[in-house]
């Protein structure tokens, strides 16, 4: 803890760089080079990738050259290691004519005569009028006077080194009322104004445009940028969550969390931890309450927002089938923008994997890994992004001691390296590598907010374990309002509660005191939906993911290559050499057995075991079709594969219309090979909506049991359903009683099998009910998917439900 204050004593200066400027501050480190993912970013080729490192220690600035290869320079001569304070100079790859990286002092604000270039970082910040945030400008620059391109590539107006920014992402463009817009141009993750993502919109004084991890204002004749490098504040009022129209799991929850700071959350079972991490990251918004994200309402800009939040369920998720690299490389895919090269894609995720220690595990199966490992893995995943905001659900769960050490050790240096960390725990082990505690009692309420050196004391107790019995003993203690009245509260939270005013109630620039931010009209911001193209790139990465997290899992591979192999087989023997009045029922009912089996078995776990997965990718922009697009695609090609083969053994060799003739429409083995497939394929769909209802895995197999006797039963093979008005129509929803009568009428069912049973109307050899029996196949698959999709939106982030 030490040591951190002591770099937090380094001044912020402000770095300018052909013409740029940023202010930098001790909380964080910054790379410079030409890899577009660095903080400070020079195009000049004698630059390298990762030519040189920034950082703050023992109260002054530090600069390491990382093995560049034309070196840094200061005063004429190269450089490994150097000391910075105001006036310095730096020379990147040539002493003479490199880029020139200028370092100065902050000046302090002047309203009449602003100063140029290095002191945008002294000017009155329009995101402090705003929001109320006290962040300077990283940057300023004049208005355009036609268009000012937006982008991450060097040919824009402004380049902004963003994975998450595309590479012409948005141009901000003068009207000829003189006023300005701001257009979005296709880009990946879209353009907001205040919050909102737009397509092309006015702009005004007061809006905020959000384009990746940046934020522009527009000041007079001037563009101020500010950059989100972590340094935030996160503002929590008043957070009520009530359920059942009374019961209530969080009860006036207000705390504040300070920048690159590691705040634990910590309580008895049920005293509201995960209900309160659901509201900080939106997935259940609080019903009553305020989060506030560096000034800004998160509810109400989430849109934006959610991109700077990182959020480690529980639960894995990652495909564990896949090795580390492989597992970070497709979610690099789906995060960011299309035009992101794969060199560009492998570097960051490269960056991460060396960030965590992970290197030497990066081409192992994550399913190998130990738990501690899993985990860092689940977090490298969040940091590809950047984000400023990291939550973790349980991080320690399971671990052993030593672990769960090296996990909150972890979390500490991601802190220290300029992050708001967030972690919910049930472990004590480790809470003094802490800044704050955040103890909730039973009920919701706070019982402690402080460091978590100091809770014992105030509670009276000089171990965890009796200050946790007491949260189950003594029921009729008022923990939250000993705590209020307490030192500590005034301290620690009212004392911040008093300098912050509400999210969303600070007036914009030069608008009236009390008035709304403005946001812009509805027609003329429509909502930024996911392009086709994305769509598209979405499918395709998904698609080759999910097949190779398939073909890694050789107990399934077994199993789907076995069963059509073993119920072609058993048809066959039932079928012998020809279709006569013994075996036809019976060669058709298992042919219906092994299509649904096939279907339903291949789909019917793959939702539910990626619930926590798909929240996640869902949260940071996944589209939902796309996702379901993908299981569909790959699944549907292995379930015809499959249903092709069952057909193949089971009927190859038998003579199937013994009494002469041909299918309906072709050759009756083709027309039996597509029922069967058709089969599979409904099969499938309705496998998926039941892995979409249940809750659990394990519940998906008794399930799949009871699916395949209703098959049986409903076919029409065993039973005359037409004449029994209830269970005819019931049946109607069944795909098996569909297939039947497709195969039964292709093979003229009821002049090989004459009797009463075969006399059904489904079952006639006519080209009309051939096509009835295959086009309710197809309205049934339609059907299903139609509900899935459904069901699928209740596991999305509440918030973006509204």
């Amino acid at each position: 803890m030490g040591e951190r204050e002591a770099a937090l004593t380094a001044p912020k200066l402000v770095l300018e760089t052909g013409g740029d400027s940023t202010v930098i501050t001790p909380s964080r480190t910054y790379a410079l080079g030409r890899d577009p993912t660095s903080d400070i970013v020079l195009t000049d080729p004698r630059v390298s990738w990762h030519h040189a490192r920034l950082h703050a220690g023992d109260g002054h600035w530090i600069v390491d050259d990382t093995g560049s290869t034309n070196g840094t320079w200061a005063g004429g001569e190269r450089i490994i290691h150097l000391e910075i304070e105001p006036g310095t100079v730096l020379c990147l790859g040539s002493p003479a004519d490199g880029p020139r990286c200028t370092f100065s002092e902050i000046p302090r604000p002047t309203a009449v005569h602003p100063l140029p270039g290095a002191a945008a970082a002294g000017r009155p910040s329009a995101l402090t009028a705003i929001t109320g945030s006290l962040r300077p400008p990283s940057s300023v620059r004049p208005l355009p006077t036609k268009v000012f391109r937006i982008g991450r590539a060097t040919d824009n107006d402004l380049v902004l080194g963003d994975l998450s920014v595309s590479r012409h992402h948005a141009e901000l463009r003068a009207r000829a009322d003189g006023r300005y817009e701001i257009a979005d141009l296709d880009s990946h993750n879209g353009t907001y104004l205040n919050g909102q993502p737009v397509l092309r919109a006015p702009v005004g004084p007061g809006d905020l445009v959000g384009i990746g991890h940046s934020v522009f204002c527009l000041v007079g004749d001037e563009l101020q940028e500010f950059v989100d490098t972590g340094d935030i504040d996160l503002d929590v009022s008043d957070l009520t969550v009530q359920v059942d129209g009374d019961r209530t799991l969080l009860d006036h929850v207000t705390f504040p969390v300070g920048q690159k700071s590691l705040l634990a959350v910590a309580g008895p079972s049920g005293a509201g931890k995960s209900t309160l991490l659901n509201a900080l990251t939106g997935l259940r918004p609080a019903d009553r309450g305020t989060v506030s994200y560096d000034g800004r309402d998160l509810y109400r800009d989430y849109a934006e927002l959610r991109q700077r939040i990182g959020l480690v369920p529980q639960d894995d998720i990652l495909h564990t089938q896949l090795t580390v690299r492989k597992a970070l490389s497709y979610a690099a895919e789906l995060r960011f923008p299309d035009d992101t090269a794969p060199a560009e894609r492998a570097a960051r995720v490269t960056e991460v994997i060396d960030e965590l220690g992970l290197a030497p595990r990066s081409d192992q199966v994550i399913s190998s890994l130990s738990g501690g490992q899993r985990k860092r893995v689940s977090v490298a995943l969040e940091l590809l992004t950047k984000p400023s905001l990291l939550f973790l659900d349980e991080p320690t769960s399971g671990l052993d001691p030593g672990m769960d050490r090296s996990v909150m050790q972890m979390l500490r240096g991601l802190a220290d390296d300029g992050r708001t960390v967030i972690v919910v725990t049930h472990s004590v082990l480790s809470l003094d590598l802490c800044d704050r505690l955040l103890l909730l009692a039973p009920g919701g309420r706070i019982a402690w907010y402080g460091p978590p050196g100091e809770t014992l004391d105030h509670f009276g107790y000089a171990h965890w374990p009796e200050a946790f019995e007491a949260f189950e003993n003594q029921t009729d203690r008022d923990w939250a309002g000993q705590f209020r009245e307490s030192v500590p509260y005034r301290k620690y939270v009212a004392r911040s509660a008093a300098q912050r005013t509400p999210a969303g109630q600070r007036p914009p620039a030069g608008a009236p005191s009390g008035e709304e931010p403005r946001l812009p009209a509805a027609a003329e911001t429509p909502a930024a939906k996911p392009k086709p193209r994305r769509w598209r790139k979405q499918v395709g990465t998904l698609c080759r993911r999910y097949a190779s997290a398939l073909a890694a899992d050789r107990t399934f591979l077994a199993v789907m290559i076995a069963l059509p192999f073993v119920m072609g087989a058993m048809a066959h023997a039932l079928a012998g050499s020809r279709l006569d009045q013994n075996t036809a029922l019976n060669a058709l009912l298992i042919l219906c057995v092994g299509g649904v089996l096939t279907g339903a078995a291949n789909a019917v776990r793959e939702l539910v075991k990626e619930r926590t997965i798909y929240q996640r990718e869902r949260a940071v922009g996944l589209s939902r079709s796309a996702y379901l697009c993908s299981k569909i695609v790959v699944l549907g090609t292995v379930t015809v594969v499959q249903s092709v083969v069952l057909t193949m053994v089971a009927l190859v060799g038998v003579r199937l219309r013994p009494q002469g003739g041909s299918g309906v429409f072709l050759p009756p083995l083709v027309e039996i090979t597509l029922a069967v497939a058709l089969l599979s394929l409904t099969a499938m769909m309705l496998g998926l909506l039941i892995s979409a209802l249940v809750k659990k895995e394990e519940v998906t197999m008794p399930l799949l049991v009871l699916v395949a006797i209703i098959q049986v039963v409903f076919c029409g093979a065993l039973l005359q359903l037409d004449h029994i008005p209830v269970l005819n129509q019931l049946s109607w929803l069944v795909p098996s009683r569909w297939a039947l009568g497709a195969m039964a009428s292709t093979i003229d069912l009821h002049a090989i099998v004459p009797g009463s049973l075969t006399d059904d109307p489904l079952f006639a050899h006519r080209p009309g009910i051939w096509l009835l029996d295959m086009g309710m196949l197809v309205a049934l698959a339609v059907l299903y998917g139609l509900i899935v999709a459904r069901l699928l939106r209740r596991h999305e982030p509440a918030v973006m439900r509204r």
